[in-house]
């Protein structure tokens, strides 16, 4: 029995393991690959968990890395954008950074965790 063997009726390679021919497949190779932050690798996690058709869809078109590349990016935008918009709201600048950091640092930190939940029921988890 050969190794190999290629069908012309679907152009697919097979390899000979044990007894049966399993097929040689491959993922397609993504064009770009784009660095994935944070909020991409949650919304992976998101996907692998919640939407696994497609996930999978994405993966096996090639077109993953740049999806999440993408929705990075926004949730980071977003994410800034809402901070920032919080600070002005809220009156929150350097003078009280300077004046009383411990003050200045609980606000900030109150700011980031409302932002980060904001991007995540928005972006991240929808």
């Amino acid at each position: 029995m050969n190794k190999y063997i290629y069908d012309e009726s679907n152009g697919l390679w097979y390899e000979l393991q044990r007894d049966y021919y399993i097929p040689c497949l491959t993922l397609p190779a993504e064009k770009e690959n784009k660095p994935i932050g944070l909020w991409g690798q949650r919304h992976k996690r998101y996907l692998q968990e919640h939407k696994r058709a497609f996930y999978a869809t994405l993966l096996t078109s090639g077109k993953l890395n740049a999806y999440l590349a993408d929705v990075d990016k926004q949730a980071e935008e977003r994410f800034e954008r809402i901070v920032e918009q919080m600070k002005q709201a809220q009156g929150i600048t350097e003078r009280l950074k300077a004046k009383n950091a411990l003050e200045w640092v609980g606000q900030m930190n109150n700011i980031r965790a409302c932002a980060m939940e904001i991007v995540e029921r928005e972006i991240i988890f929808a």
